[in-house]
């Protein structure tokens, strides 16, 4: 039998940055290759969705960054969050990169990475439980199910600096696919839209999920059609993630708690 021994791993040593996916909020969601990394840190920069609950994880003596991005607010601009990460390492610390899901999942733990490395860094890449597959699972939809879904696309909806929407509407018509969107409620008239269009049925369920896998967690049942008026009327604010597929109802027929428990009706 096979005992796990964190001391075969990588060590984390002075000059290195650690990309560390925090998952979608819940600490017990941390992988144990993160929280090692995290009670290691020196100095730690760290985005807004990170819990409170998982920055107390963090050594008393950890030099804290917030680094923190709203939709058109960025605290401070991706091009400083890499100088930050290298000035620190050059510095000899123990630099961790503590990111909301993964870092590799619309987290740009990719640009990161590679700025350090081209500065002579080296990175430690530690993935995180993605919102897509944490928050779903809290509220009992399946990402995919046997002749319901076969397939599941990730995509962020964010719109480009000319507040275009740009995606390849065509490829999401199948109704076997389920679709989730990351930071999509500003988008959703436009999503709602070009579903629809590129053949999407109107009646398709969706959900929102404002806050996943946290306390404040609330679950929004919608369909494609009356999306829009459902981030209206109930005053959906960011974060919420937003799924479209026939998934969404697998489970209406059972009691479901808020921290992914399921209970027969």
């Amino acid at each position: 039998m096979s005992v796990y021994n964190p001391h075969n791993k990588q060590p984390f040593l002075g000059g290195e940055v650690a990309l560390v996916g925090a998952g979608p909020g819940d600490p017990d969601l941390l992988t144990i290759q993160a929280y090692r990394f995290i009670t290691q840190a020196e100095v730690a920069i760290y985005d807004r969705l990170v819990s409170k609950e998982i920055m107390a994880l963090l050594p008393e003596d950890c030099d804290c960054i917030y680094v923190g991005k709203k939709q058109a607010e960025h605290r401070v601009p991706q091009d400083g969050i890499n100088r930050l990460l290298v000035e620190h390492a050059q510095a000899g610390k123990k630099v961790l990169r503590l990111k909301g899901g993964d870092p590799f999942v619309f987290g740009r733990g990719g640009e990161e990475a590679l700025y350090a490395l081209n500065h002579g860094i080296a990175c430690h890449i530690v993935p995180g439980m993605t919102a897509a597959s944490a928050c779903t699972s809290y509220v009992g939809i399946p990402l995919t199910h046997r002749q319901t879904a076969q397939s599941c696309t990730f995509i962020t909806g964010h719109v480009k600096d000319c507040g275009e929407l740009d995606l390849p509407w065509h490829t999401l018509s199948d109704s076997k696919q389920t679709i989730v969107f990351y930071m999509g409620v500003k988008s959703v008239p436009v999503i709602s839209q070009q579903l629809a269009k590129a053949g999407r049925d109107k009646n398709t369920p969706a959900a929102l999920i404002y806050k996943g896998t946290t306390p404040e967690q609330r679950v929004f049942r919608s369909t494609l059609q009356s999306l829009e008026a459902t981030v209206i009327n109930e005053n959906i604010k960011p974060p919420t993630l937003i799924v479209i597929g026939d998934v969404v109802g697998i489970f209406d027929d059972v009691m479901l708690s808020n921290i992914g428990y399921l209970t027969p009706a």
